[in-house]
């Protein structure tokens, strides 16, 4: 398996920022050992978004839970020649000992809203500060995309296409893990399939149909072998593609299985149209049109506002990058230490000091607003914020997959 952002990484101890490495040596020798809370948020949301998906936290608290300073990594510290025995010695016994409060994966939620917080020795909640932005940043920012996709496809499935153009492999198998929080129905990506137990889809290739002589040949061995599979019909002429599907629905008789035809280029709005007409016409109302081919949750809007008669959608790019929204505008501060509230006042970037909860209150069963109280307040509505570590472990088994999809739809 390749290496992944998970707790059998080959050096993942060692995915820090060289300065919280320096601070954490500073905190060692001046004694500052006393317990310190950091909070993980987002300032603002982006443009094109009015909320956020909570996504991540349990591939963190697998990676925290397991999290140990190897020799080699002791080694490499060494070599850099500026960390003294006596700390590589304290990385040496290193164990994550703090507690982490969190919003469930699948939660909805707004700007300076923690998505979770970290209450640890000081040094140790430093530490992790790259990992715990990294992991959460990332699945947050892309279920929150692929939340928008599943909306605008307005219960049609969904399928993640997008493996092959997604930022390494650690971004696309976390991906399609975020995805399918947010409602997609299936990966491409066998690896994802196999780390997360995600429904697993695919179609063929253009490939596959350029290997042959002719089209109908591909299509009539793909058929054989892959009987209740979606064809691609636009590798020469869509309408032609879509008559040699009816044309092999007539070969096969009651032996037709095929379940769709795939659209992966031009005019989807008109293909679609006349894809329906010619499979209707045939007496093949079953058979689905599965569009693909640069979607996103706008064009995906605009195709069914216009009547197109497209089941299902496959998407790739603008989902596993989130290209309108990339990066969050996120942060990890310190917000407590020693039991005293810490703040800073740089422009435009204000820290809420001190332990946090977030109340949602529930109106005629919507939500109607949340509140961001400290930690100790107790105000109407839901505490989102909810325990999730103590003493570096895991306080209940990681939920599966689909309580998380499950919780995200309720949810919204």
């Amino acid at each position: 398996m390749p290496p992944g952002l998970s707790a059998a990484s080959p050096q993942i101890e060692l995915f820090a920022d060289l300065y919280e490495l320096r601070m954490a040596r500073a905190y060692h020798e001046l004694g500052m050992q006393a317990e310190a809370v950091f909070s993980l948020f987002v300032r603002r949301l982006p443009p094109t978004r009015n909320y956020l998906l909570a996504c991540g936290v349990e591939d963190l608290l697998d990676t925290l839970a397991a999290l140990r300073f190897r020799t080699d990594s002791l080694d490499y510290l060494r070599s850099l020649g500026e960390f003294p025995e006596a700390f590589l010695n304290w990385l040496a016994g290193f164990r994550f000992s703090g507690a982490l409060h969190a919003m469930p994966e699948g939660t909805p939620v707004f700007a300076e809203e923690p998505l979770l917080e970290v209450v640890a020795p000081i040094a140790a909640a430093q530490m992790i500060e790259t990992l715990a932005m990294n992991v959460v940043g990332l699945q947050t920012t892309l279920a929150s995309k692929a939340s928008r996709v599943v909306t605008a496809a307005a219960g049609r499935p969904v399928v993640d296409f997008g493996s092959r153009r997604a930022q390494g492999i650690d971004a696309a198998v976390a991906g399609s893990r975020a995805f399918h929080i947010a409602g997609v129905a299936a990966t491409s990506d066998l690896l994802a399939g196999a780390r997360y137990g995600i429904p697993v889809a695919g179609t063929m290739a253009h490939s596959f149909v350029q290997a042959f002589d002719s089209e109908a040949e591909a299509f009539r061995a793909f058929a054989r072998l892959h009987p209740e599979t979606v064809l691609l019909v636009d590798t020469y002429d869509t309408a032609e593609g879509v008559r040699r599907v009816v044309a092999l629905a007539r070969e096969l008789g009651d032996a037709f299985r095929i379940r769709g035809v795939r659209l992966d280029s031009g005019d989807l709005l008109a293909l679609a149209r006349e894809a329906r007409a010619i499979l209707d016409a045939a007496g093949l109302r079953q058979v689905q049109i599965f569009a693909s081919g640069g979607l996103d949750e706008g064009r995906i809007s605009a195709l069914l506002e216009a009547g197109a008669p497209i089941d299902a959608f496959g998407v790739g790019t603008e989902m596993s990058v989130s290209g309108d929204a990339p990066a969050l505008d996120l942060a990890y501060k310190l917000t407590s230490y020693a039991g005293i509230g810490r703040t800073k006042l740089s422009s435009g970037k204000r820290i809420l000091p001190g332990r946090k909860q977030v109340f949602r209150r529930i109106e005629d069963g919507l939500a109607a607003d949340d509140a961001i109280a400290r930690g100790e307040e107790r105000l109407a509505g839901r505490p989102l914020l909810q325990p999730v570590m103590r003493d570096g472990r895991r306080l209940r088994a990681r939920p599966s997959l689909g309580a998380a999809r499950d919780l995200a739809a309720a949810e919204l």
